[in-house]
């Protein structure tokens, strides 16, 4: 897969989060939960580069059988890669970086399912 490739799929992943957070999120997000590709920080594009590809290769590994997830447990595998990333790009991350599943907001919780869901049902058409 070559760079190009790799950066659309983590467009495609933070399409998604944005995508989320705009249907889940009480109120009005913070402006960095919603900024835009070009406007997200260099290790946050790292990430969702990493992220998406993460959760394409389970896709695969398991052969179509990822789909018998409940969505709660794609919203698990989403945020429990996510926080490997963020470990990954800093050595003291502040505690709500890395919050257990049951310690994250609802909002969260949905839109890490969502952006799992995105990538499932659009897998075969990138």
């Amino acid at each position: 897969m070559d760079e190009d490739q790799l950066i659309a799929g983590g467009r495609v992943f933070r399409e998604a989060w944005i995508a989320g957070v705009r249907k889940h999120f009480p109120g009005e997000p913070k402006p960095g939960y919603v900024a835009s590709w070009e406007d997200t920080a260099d290790w946050e594009k790292a990430a969702a580069v990493v992220v998406y590809e993460q959760v394409r290769t389970f896709l695969g590994v398991t052969a179509g059988a990822a789909a018998k997830l409940s969505r709660t447990q794609k919203g698990q595998f989403v945020a429990a890669c996510w926080t490997g990333q963020v470990y990954q790009h800093f050595a003291d991350p502040k505690p709500s970086y890395v919050a257990e599943w049951n310690a994250l907001p609802e909002w969260w919780q949905e839109t890490d399912a969502d952006v799992f869901e995105h990538i499932e049902n659009n897998a075969g058409q990138e």
